[in-house]
């Protein structure tokens, strides 16, 4: 289990993550069911695990089952019963949709974007081998090479002999022609391996302690390192292997069948060594979850009050192409600086609903029009809003133009500290919204922001010359920087 925190252009911020070995393979390898015995002690574990991400509030959860259930004849009980365990959908995902997660968790937390990579997973039932060209999936390929299937169909004795050895490594050079054939023994930029298995070979070769795996990121180890540490353990027996530095005990049931497959792929695909991610699946889901905007609704107006602020724009004249174009840039903005302003994603909404209403007041007069907004906001029945969510959208209509929000205005001191605190920092997104659509012509296609070193950059895409929206934007720039200690940078980026 992972849970994170995600925004534009930042690393996922890991808020809780547990491990738990289940060992589903070692049934359904031998008679095709999982055991009802790992049944329950799954099920137990995804309670725990869910009454720990329940307390974070998440916005989104995905929980997949893969290669053990895939092959288990009983996987319509276990599906059922781990979905309400967890009290949220269990699914069972294809090959190629694990070696996409991998993929994309391996490019979350170690971009390789101008490079050719190789990535192997070796997990329990099976082993995704990918193809990363210059940080897009390019192959994948899901082979039934996992260590736990290995080890039960291959690995009898303790040593094995060098009978199953032989065996077990003709079956995994016969499963990997294919994949090699498609991709080709290179060139590659690097070999990454991600696992738990992985993870053990390089602590390991590296010489670092179990405890301390998350050392291990991004170490390497070579490919006559591995073939050195394979020779070892094949010699082994059981409390041998366990007392390795770096592999625990129940990974040394395992290491000999995982450290098979990620030599034979060095060999193979002739790469000099493999580096470690202690990325996989759970980082993928993430990325995914991000990428698809899972949650982006709770700081989005529904279609109930949406339709009831674009009645009241409509009512008093707005252009809605414009009042939409800034609810949208404003949302995006409100999305992408969650990591300065921190505020609840329900003021999101608030945010879009004063977009929409911030030019009524023109209807009264075009001279101090963001005064009659205020006022006609604060006036109006606004269904889907409390009575402080209205007052909270007539003030940042009030002050989408001219003065900052004030103690010297009796409106703005009636609110509670987190509620002016919030409205001080929406102000300058709305501000900004409006301005790169300057023009009232919907120039801007889209924008790009990114956090670093203490400063905000915003790439905009036009469709038109977006000079007066730049100019425009530019102009809050001092009143964005007093308000968030920190600078603002707009540049055209090219489509």
């Amino acid at each position: 289990m992972l849970a994170a925190e995600t925004s534009p252009g930042a690393p996922a911020k890991i808020l809780a993550a547990e491990r738990q070995v289940s060992r589903l393979g070692s049934g359904v390898f031998q008679d095709g069911q999982i055991s009802s015995e790992a049944m329950a002690f799954v099920c137990d574990n995804l309670s725990r695990m869910a009454q720990i991400y329940r307390k974070l509030e998440v916005v989104g959860v995905r929980a997949v089952a893969t290669s053990a259930v895939r092959d288990a004849s009983n996987q319509e009980e276990f599906l059922r019963r781990t979905s309400s365990a967890l009290d949220a959908p269990v699914e069972m995902i294809s090959g190629q949709e694990e070696a996409r997660l991998i993929h994309l968790g391996v490019q979350a937390r170690w971009p390789h974007s101008d490079k050719r990579v190789l990535i192997v997973d070796v997990g329990g039932g099976s082993a995704e081998v990918i193809l990363s060209d210059r940080g897009v999936l390019s192959e994948a390929f899901s082979k039934p090479l996992g260590a736990v299937r290995l080890t039960e169909v291959f690995l009898k004795g303790d040593p094995p002999s060098a009978v199953e050895l032989h065996r077990m490594n003709d079956s995994i050079e016969e499963k990997l022609s294919t994949p090699l054939r498609r991709i080709g023994a290179g060139p590659f930029d690097r070999a990454i391996a991600t696992s738990a298995t992985a993870a053990a070979i390089v602590c390991a070769v590296n010489r670092v302690r179990r405890a301390h795996r998350d050392d291990a990121d991004r170490l390497k180890a070579s490919v006559s390192q591995l073939r050195t540490f394979y020779r070892q353990v094949c010699q082994l027996d059981l409390n041998g292997r366990r007392k390795i530095q770096g592999i625990g005990p129940r990974r040394a049931e395992l290491i000999v069948a995982g450290a098979a497959v990620f030599l034979r792929v060095l060999e193979l695909f002739q790469q000099p060594a493999l580096h470690y991610s202690a990325a996989g699946v759970r980082d993928g889901i993430i990325a995914d979850l991000a990428a698809r905007g899972v949650g982006r609704e709770r700081s989005m107006l529904n279609k109930e009050q949406r339709r009831f602020v674009e009645q009241l724009a409509r009512h008093y004249g707005v252009q809605l192409p414009h009042a939409r174009k800034v609810a949208d840039l404003a949302h995006r903005l409100f999305d992408a600086l969650q990591p300065l302003h921190r505020l609840p994603p329900a003021l999101g909404k608030l945010l879009e609903a004063s977009a929409f209403l911030h030019d009524i007041g023109h209807y009264v007069s075009g001279t101090g029009h963001h005064k009659h907004s205020f006022y006609l906001v604060e006036a109006s029945d606004l269904p889907g809003f409390t009575d402080q969510e209205r007052h909270m959208i007539a003030l940042l209509c009030r002050y989408h133009r001219k003065s900052m929000p004030s103690a010297r205005h009796t409106p703005f001191q009636s609110f509670d500290s987190d509620s002016r605190r919030a409205i001080t920092l929406l102000t300058p997104l709305l501000r900004i919204a409006d301005s790169l659509d300057r023009s009232h012509e919907q120039r801007i296609t889209d924008l790009h922001v990114q956090l670093k070193n203490g400063s905000v950059t915003v790439g905009l895409e036009s469709n038109a010359d977006p000079d007066l929206e730049i100019w425009a934007a530019e102009r809050i720039a001092d009143v964005f920087r007093e308000t968030y200690q920190t600078s603002l940078t707009l540049t055209r980026v090219n489509q």
